[in-house]
Order: structure tokens, then C-alpha cells, then sequence
């Protein structure tokens, strides 16, 4: 390249500019002299100073504590008042000062030693919050809402009554006189009980769902539009809707959807009362009735008033529970007596399956509004089982025969009631409840629908201490109305929290598994048999599990019954993983690959394959060279890998690939270094669709390499560049198949650095300009999380490190000196930058270190064994003069642009690009020559011309040359700093 230097002696060029041009030629004739550098001394000077430290009273958590003295302002002059300070300590510990300068405990201390209540009113408080709170641990109802609308479902029509408004339920004018207004909503009742509604039939499931929902709809927009009696009107049919059981398999599904229709109003109907006694203050949270204004009862009266008007018993049954909490209101005692009261009147509905659920609606109800008042949930309970009997009258059984269900499907319509009523009756129940139900049950004949309940309801630690005697008690129940393996379901489940004694676990096992395996249908035996699982792995040895695995395959093979039982297949995987993290027990278990290939479908064996990678990496702690782990798991991966195609999203391509890398972590052969070679080849093969894992690979062959150089000495010293040049061998022929061009171009570095530090230097060569040949190809702009993105940054991340690595790199003796540099600096210059780039000049001036580092006598950094520039040429002169004439060149060009900056409204970058030169020169440059000391002034005041220089940055900047003034052997930077001025743009 010819030097531009002539080109920009040009005129029309500013004084400074010309001065600054001239200077530059003169740093031409000078940089053959660049300043000698001392690392070992520079090093030295930078490491931080070592200060004594009083351990006897100093603790690294110990408070950091500044003491501020502020002198006081003295008198007017002449005054004989001394100046006194006033000293005050301020605590910068981040963490104290969030908490006012208190740490947590001192915190807790302090509220310890706040005024104490007197102890009969705090032990009150207490055990009354306690009691009247219903923790984390009881599970809501609203949990239980979602599995009861999905399992109760029906294909039969369903029919409802739907209210049909009149004007008189419009809302009364202003004018309306108190009595007729009272005498309208009194007819609107009445309208409602003569038949002002119509009935929808044929309706389907979701028809009548969306029917409830704009029911609750319109409840809202009556009570947001004050049409109150409207409201009430379409809680009483809702509610009324209750009382039938045509459609008996759905009858649950409705409890839940008319439920809900009943919680709204009773929130509405309390939220209003509440809001009437606000004034003059609102209510505490613990009020008594004593603090209720008179109009706010009265309101709260007239609402009971309308609901004693009700005649049917269930919907008036309803209403007045879901305004249960309401009572508050009115007297202390008003909640309990209304639970006994609803309690009692429950006995009067006749359909069993109707007052189950009405008592389970007031369990509820009671649960949230008073859970300490037990009584009542223990009522409900007791009742419900004398009207057990009523199951096999005959009213029930001539309404089965008509609508054709059987009576084990009629029994599992109770269980979400009996399970909600025993899960309030044995909340924080004491155990030797769990005694008295079991013989309440023993006394009913075993009755299996309530044995299960039972077990469903009270703390797994109680059941598994009597699971011997609950096992007895499924024996004898009849299992003609409830199937004995869905109790051993809902034993197992007990089973699988809680651990029976240790004497009786395997009779347990063998009782359980005797009536599992004879369960025909494929579905219920899934259904039960995934349960014990748990329960086997955490008592048992793979001996056991195998067994139950070689069942499980039994049931599920013949008709392709797995098909349809996908998810319990998996949580059967999902039980034992966490039991078995030796994975050479696991694999060893005869069944459990042939378990496996029972997922045939292609999502859900990715996701156990998923699964057990998951535990695998978590678990591991120890590579592994296990024929038979390796052998599993490489399959397992790559059945990953198989599932990508061109649909499959980056994120599971990138979660599948950090799956697969994991595995591949964990595979060492030792100093067998060959054969973890052979493995990476392999793993190459298998994984290839997977450009992540590719890059893992290449890099874990470059590790293989250096490690095998430190291991393999001496002797071995042939066969250890025999397989570094394998190694190295892997990686080239495997970066072209990359598609990123950037995990190319770092791969070709990483992969040369390697290959120099283990001595390979036509290796190294090779993947050097193999880099260097591909920077042409580099897009202007690249796609990075889905949007494109210029690409330079990256660009010039990748140029700065390749620079600094041919520092060590020695010239080729075919290809002429800095033959690396030339074609690095050529492909640069040809490349096509983004237009108004600096980019390619950053470059340059990035160069120049390098080449200044290159004329050193010693390098900063070299590599054992591997002998640089420094000693193939020696400090040669015609060395040097190759790095004068390159650094001639490139500074030829950055002048060039500057010029070019200089007559645009590039002003703002051309300060940038002279203060990036000036950076350069302080610290490569020999400024104790005056012409280039004077250079270095020019473009300092080149860069701050226009005020775009940053200005914290050039204050820094003087500090540093100030200080390094102070060195003996650069006293000269001293007069520099006297002319350098800070400018700002004006």
C-alpha cells in the first residue's frame, strides 16, 4: 500500500489542521523509536498498596461508621469566638440503613420489650385468632372447583328456568312514597312466585354454562343498576335449579356454577351493609354488633325478611347461608344459632345427593366465616350418615333405573361433598378423631364411599399409622357400590406423604398389589398403580420397582392401552427419578428401557426424555464412563435431538441443546484421551441439527487438547502432537458446518490458540487464515432474539482479539514478514462498512498498539516452547522498518478520514477518532521528543474543538498523566500538561 500522506498536504485545510498534519509527518520519522516499554515495572507500579490492619478490632460485618466534623461558622473578623466542631456518626451500611439503621433482630427486640397486654386479654386475643383463621394448609375451594366442572360432565340435554322481567321490577322513582315503594317489591315477590319465568329445554353442557354465567351477569347489573329485588329474584330461581336431579351426572357441575351465583350476592349483600355503616367511620375488621348504626340493622332485617318469604325450603335454605356471615351485623351469637338452625333444617330435603350438597354448601360457608365453631361441621357429618340408608331406598333406586346410571357411578357424585364436609370436620382435628370415624365407619357395614372420604380428609401421618387397619376395612367392604381399588388409591396417597411402620410396609405392598393387578380395565389400573409407585420407591429397592414396572407393562401393552394413559405413564417416570440418582441402578433395572418405549408419542417422549436429562445433570456429581449409562443416555439424547425439525421453536432448540450439553459434561474417560475422542466424533454425528451443542463439542475437544498437553510429556511427546493434530483436525473440518459466521470466526481463533499453545504451528497457521478469510462474508447486520441487528460491534470484538493474538504468532518463513497483519489489515479495507462507519479506522488505530508492542525487544506475553517475532528476527532493523512503514501506512489513512470529518458534520466523530489516536501516542509513543510531544498536544486540542469530548473522561485522562509525570522517566509528560487545556462547546 503507498502511504496517503501527500494527499492531505492539501489547501483549504484550517491552521490547526496544516500544524497537525505537519506533526503527524514528523511522528512518521519518530515511530521507528517507539517508547521502550519495562512490563515487569509498569506491573508493579499498578498493583494495589498493602496497608496494615488491626485485626484486635476489626470484623469485616462490623458497621462501617464516618465521623463528619463540620466546623461552625466564626463571627465577623475580629471576633475572639473560637471555631468548635460538632462530630456526628453516620452508618453507610446499605442494609442497615434500609432498616433505619437496625438490623432485623434488634428490631424484633425492641418490639419484645414494647407495653405487654394484660395476660388474660392476650391469651384471649390469641386463641381467639387462632381459632377463627383457617391457615395455608386447608385446602380452598376454590382448588377443588376446576376438577369437579372437568369430571362431572354430560352429553344428555339439560333445561332452566329463566326469569322474565317486568317493569315492575324496574327500580322505584324518588318521588315514590316509602309504603308503595315497600308495596311494589312486595308484589315483585309474589310476581316471582306466580310463574313469571320460562323454561329453556334441550340445552347442551355448555349451553346451560353459558345460561348460569349470564345469570351471574345479570345478577351484577341488577345490583349495580339498585334493582335489589330483581337480584334476590334471580338468586331464588338459580338456587331453585338445585332441587333438580334429572340430569344426575351433572348434578356436581351445577352445584359449583350456582354456588358461585350464591357467593356473588352474598358478597354484594354484605359489601353493601358494610358500606351503610361508614359513616362517621368505617368498621374495624373485628367489630361487634354493638358498633352497627340502626339503619344498617334494619337493612340487614329486611334482607332476612325477604328470605323467610321464600317457600321452598332449598332455595330459602341457600340464600340464607350464603348471607350466613351477614348475622354479624345483628348479634353476637346470630352466626351459630343460624348454622344449627340450617343444620336441622337440612333434614328436612328428601333426595340424598341434594342435601349433601346443601350441607356441604354451609360447611363451607361456616368455614370461611366462623372455622372455630365445630359444632355445627360435626352435626352435618353425623347427619350425613344416617341418611346413608336412604342411598338404597327405593326412591333412589327407581330414579337410577329411569335415567340408567349405576350405582357406582351414582356414588362417586357424593364424593366431592363427603370429601369438602370431612376435610372442615378434620382441619386441625386431634387424631383420636380419625379413631372415632373409623368406628362410626365399621358400625355403617364398611361403608366404602365413606371409607374413602375418611382417608381423603384426615392428615396422611393418622391414616399411615392405621394404614393395617384401613387395609382390613377395604377387605371388607362390599365392592359392588365402590370399586376396593379406588380405596387403596386414596390409601396409597396417604402412603406416599406419610410412611406406615416400618414392620408393616411390605404387607401393606403385598395386600395393595394383590387387588391392583387384578383390576381389568386399563384406565382404572393406571390410575391406581402410578399412586404406589411413590410408595414403593421410597421403602423398596429396584428389585421391587422392577416388579411393578414389569406390571405396569403387562396392563398397558396389549391394545395399545398406553395411548391413553400418557400422563399417569409420566408421573410414574416423575416418581421414581427423584429415588434413583445412581443412574447405574436405574438403567440396570431390566424394565425400565422397555417402560420408556411404551411413549410412542413424539411430544410426550421428548418431555421424559426431557425429564430424566433434568435429573441426570442435577444429580451427577461425578463424571462418568459407564458403558451402560452412556449407552442410555446417548440414545435418550438422541431422541431429543431427533424431534427438532424446521417448526421447532429456538427456545426448546436452545433448552434440548443445554440438555444435551450437560450429558456430554459428564463423559470423561480419564487419560484415555483417544477414546474421548472417538466419543465427541460420535456425538458429532448423532447431534448435528443442534448448533449448540456443535460449539460445545469444539470446544470440549479443544480442552481435550490441552489437557493432553499437560498430562502426556516426555516419552509421549509424539503421540501427544499426533493427537493434538487429530484434535485439531476435528475442529476444522467441523466450524465450516456452523451457521452463525460469528461462532465461526471465534471458534477459528479459540481453535488456533490452541493449536499454537501445543506447538502445531501449521495448524495454528491454517486456522488463522482461515479467520481471516472469512471476514468478508460478515453481513452488515445480523438477527439477535429476533431482531437484526448491526453486526460491527461483534466485528470488531472478533478484529481487537484476533490483534492481540498475533502478537505471539511467528511469521511464516514462505509468506514474508507480518504476512498475518498485511491480510488481516488488506480484508479490513476491502470489507463494505456501514456508510458513516468509523469502524475500519477504529481498526487502524487498534493496530498501532500491536505493532508498537512488535518492536519491543521482549514481548509482553509469549507462549512456552513456541518462539516469536521477537526472537526470529531479534530486533532485526529491517524488521522494524516493516512495522515504520505499515504504522506509516495506517496512519496515513486515519488522517485521511479525519480530513474527510473535517469538512462534514462529522465533527463529533472526528473528536472521537483524534482523542482514540492521542490515547495512543501517551501510551505507546516516545513523547519525550518535542515535535511529538507536540502532536500529541495538537490532537488533544483537535478532539476538544467542538466541546463533544467527553468531559469526565479528559479530566481522568490529565489526572493520569499528571500522576505519571511524577515518574523519573517521565518528568517530559509535565510541560505536556501544562498545554493541555479542557474546551467546552460554546
Amino acid at each position: 500500500m503507498v502511504p496517503l500522506f501527500p494527499a492531505l498536504c492539501c489547501s483549504g485545510l484550517c491552521i490547526n489542521m496544516t500544524v497537525h498534519i505537519i506533526f503527524l509527518y514528523m511522528f512518521y520519522v519518530l515511530h521507528r523509536h517507539s517508547r521502550a516499554r519495562k512490563y515487569e515495572a509498569e506491573v508493579q507500579m499498578c498493583r494495589l498498596e498493602v496497608s496494615a490492619v488491626d485485626f484486635s478490632d476489626y470484623h469485616p460485618l462490623k458497621a462501617i461508621t464516618v465521623t463528619d466534623s463540620k466546623a461552625r461558622r466564626g463571627g465577623r473578623k475580629g471576633s475572639t469566638s473560637s471555631s468548635s466542631s460538632s462530630s456526628s456518626s453516620v452508618v453507610l451500611d446499605p442494609l442497615s440503613s434500609m432498616l433505619d439503621g437496625s438490623d432485623p433482630l434488634s428490631l424484633f427486640a425492641a418490639v419484645s420489650q414494647t407495653p405487654a397486654l394484660p395476660h388474660s386479654i392476650s391469651l384471649g386475643r390469641k386463641r381467639r385468632e387462632k381459632e377463627e383463621e383457617v391457615g395455608s394448609d386447608f385446602e380452598p375451594w376454590s382448588s377443588k372447583r376446576g376438577e369437579i366442572l372437568s369430571r362431572f360432565t354430560t352429553t344428555e340435554k339439560l333445561s332452566i328456568n329463566l326469569f322474565m322481567g317486568s317493569d315492575k321490577s324496574k327500580a322505584s322513582s324518588p318521588s315514590s312514597a316509602v309504603s308503595e315503594k315497600v308495596r311494589t317489591r312486595l308484589e315483585e315477590l309474589d310476581d316471582l312466585e306466580e310463574g313469571s319465568q320460562r323454561e329453556l329445554l334441550n340445552l347442551s353442557q355448555q349451553d346451560y354454562v353459558n345460561r348460569i354465567e349470564e345469570l351471574n351477569q345479570s345478577l351484577k347489573e341488577a345490583w349495580g343498576s339498585d334493582q335489589k329485588v330483581k337480584a334476590l329474584k334471580i338468586v331464588i330461581q338459580c338456587s331453585k335449579l338445585l332441587s333438580d336431579t334429572s340430569v344426575i351426572q351433572f348434578y356436581p357441575s351445577k352445584f359449583v356454577l350456582i354456588t358461585d351465583i350464591l357467593d356473588t350476592f352474598g358478597g354484594l349483600v354484605y359489601d353493601r351493609i358494610w358500606s351503610m355503616c361508614a359513616d362517621p367511620h368505617p368498621l374495624p375488621e373485628s367489630f361487634s354488633a354493638d358498633d352497627v348504626n340502626d339503619t344498617a340493622k334494619e337493612t340487614c332485617l329486611n334482607w332476612f325478611f325477604k328470605i323467610a318469604s321464600i317457600r321452598e325450603l332449598v332455595p330459602r335454605l341457600y340464600v340464607e347461608a350464603a348471607l350466613l356471615k351477614c348475622n354479624r351485623f345483628l348479634t353476637k351469637s346470630g352466626i351459630q344459632e343460624t348454622l344449627q338452625r340450617l343444620t336441622a333444617m337440612i333434614r328436612g330435603i328428601g333426595d340424598p345427593l341434594v342435601a349433601v350438597y346443601a350441607r356441604a354448601y354451609l360447611c363451607r360457608v361456616g368455614m370461611e366465616v366462623a372455622p372455630h365453631l365445630k359444632d355445627s361441621l360435626n352435626k352435618n357429618f353425623f347427619d350425613l350418615l344416617a341418611t346413608f340408608r336412604q342411598i338404597h331406598g327405593e326412591s333412589v333406586q327407581n330414579q337410577l333405573a329411569q335415567q340408567r346410571v349405576e350405582i357406582p357411578i351414582y356414588l362417586t357424585l357424593y364424593s366431592p361433598a363427603i370429601h369438602w364436609i370431612l376435610q372442615c370436620v378434620a382441619y386441625r382435628a386431634p387424631e383420636v378423631l380419625l379413631t372415632e370415624m373409623m368406628d362410626r365407619c365399621k358400625k355403617l357395614g364398611n361403608n366404602a364411599l365413606l371409607l374413602n372420604s375418611v382417608m381423603w380428609a384426615f392428615r396422611a401421618e393418622f391414616v399411615a399409622m392405621r394404614a393395617t387397619d384401613f387395609i382390613g376395612m377395604i377387605k371388607d367392604c362390599d365392592e359392588a357400590g365402590f370399586p376396593k381399588h379406588l380405596l387403596f388409591a386414596s390409601l396409597g396417597r396417604s402412603l406416599s406423604c406419610a410412611d406406615p411402620p416400618e414392620s408393616e410396609r411390605l404387607s401393606i405392598l403385598n395386600d395393595a398389589w394383590k387387588v391392583i393387578t387384578k383390576v381389568r380395565s386399563p384406565r382404572d389400573y393406571i390410575n391406581c398403580a402410578e399412586i404406589w409407585v411413590e410408595f414403593t420407591c421410597r421403602h423398596f429397592t429396584k428389585r421391587e420397582v422392577n416388579t411393578i414396572l414389569a406390571d405396569i407393562i403387562k396392563h398397558m401393552t396389549p391394545d395399545r392401552a398406553f395411548e391413553d394413559a400418557y400422563p399417569q405413564l409420566q408421573s410414574v417416570i416423575k416418581k421414581i427419578l427423584p429415588h434413583f440418582h445412581d443412574f447405574s441402578v436405574l438403567f440396570s433395572m431390566e424394565k425400565f428401557l422397555p417402560f420408556l418405549d411404551m411413549f410412542q408419542k413424539d411430544s410426550v417422549r421428548v418431555e421424559v426424555c426431557k425429564s430424566i436429562m433434568e435429573v441426570f445433570i442435577k444429580h451427577q456429581q461425578e463424571a462418568t464412563r459407564d458403558p451402560v449409562i452412556l449407552n442410555a443416555l446417548l440414545h435418550i439424547c438422541k431422541t431429543m435431538h431427533d424431534s427438532v425439525n424446521a417448526l421447532t421453536l429456538d427456545d426448546e432448540k436452545r433448552s434440548l441443546s443445554l440438555l444435551i450439553n450437560g450429558f456430554i459434561r459428564m463423559v470423561s474417560f480419564g487419560r484415555d484421551f483417544e477414546q474421548q475422542l472417538s466419543f465427541c466424533v460420535e456425538a458429532r454425528a448423532t447431534f448435528c441439527n443442534l448448533e449448540p451443542v456443535i460449539i460445545h463439542l469444539i470446544h470440549t475437544v479443544n480442552q481435550l487438547a490441552m489437557e493432553t498437553r499437560c498430562v502426556m510429556k516426555g516419552n509421549h511427546s509424539r503421540k501427544t502432537a499426533a493427537f493434538v493434530r487429530a484434535c485439531a483436525a476435528y475442529s476444522f473440518i467441523t466450524i465450516p458446518s456452523l451457521t452463525s459466521i460469528f461462532n465461526r470466526l471465534n471458534l477459528y481463533l479459540l481453535s488456533g490458540e490452541v493449536a499454537l499453545a501445543n506447538q502445531c504451528l501449521s495448524q495454528a497457521d491454517a486456522f488463522l487464515k482461515a479467520a481471516v478469510s472469512l471476514l468478508p462474508e460478515v453481513p452488515r447486520t445480523i438477527s439477535i432474539e429476533g431482531k437484526q441487528r448491526s453486526s460491527e460491534p461483534f466485528l470488531l470484538d472478533f478484529i481487537n482479539n484476533f490483534l492481540s493474538t498475533l502478537l505471539v504468532v511467528p511469521d511464516h518463513p514462505e509468506q514474508g514478514v507480518l504476512y498475518l497483519v498485511r491480510g488481516l489489515l488488506n480484508m479490513v479495507q476491502d470489507y463494505t462498512w456501514e456508510d458513516n462507519s468509523d469502524a475500519k479506522i477504529r481498526v487502524y488505530i487498534s493496530a498501532l498498539p500491536l505493532l508498537a508492542a512488535m518492536s519491543q525487544e521482549s514481548y509482553l506475553y509469549t507462549i512456552p516452547k513456541v518462539d516469536s517475532n521477537e526472537t526470529l528476527y531479534g530486533g532485526d532493523p529491517k524488521f522494524i522498518a516493516e512495522i515504520n512503514k505499515l504504522c506509516e501506512t495506517l496512519i496515513g489513512q486515519v488522517l485521511d478520514h479525519l480530513k474527510g470529518l473535517g469538512r462534514d458534520e462529522g465533527v463529533r466523530r472526528q473528536g472521537s477518532l483524534a482523542f482514540s489516536l492521542f490515547g495512543c501516542l501517551l501510551a505507546h509513543g516516545d513523547l519525550r521528543n518535542n515535535k511529538l510531544n507536540q502532536l500529541a498536544v495538537n490532537l488533544w486540542n483537535l478532539s476538544h474543538k467542538h466541546g463533544f469530548c467527553d468531559t469526565r473522561t479528559s479530566v481522568r485522562t490529565l489526572e493520569y498523566i499528571k500522576h505519571q509525570a511524577q515518574l523519573a522517566d517521565l518528568s517530559h509528560l509535565s510541560d505536556m500538561t501544562a498545554r493541555l487545556s479542557l474546551q467546552s462547546r460554546t
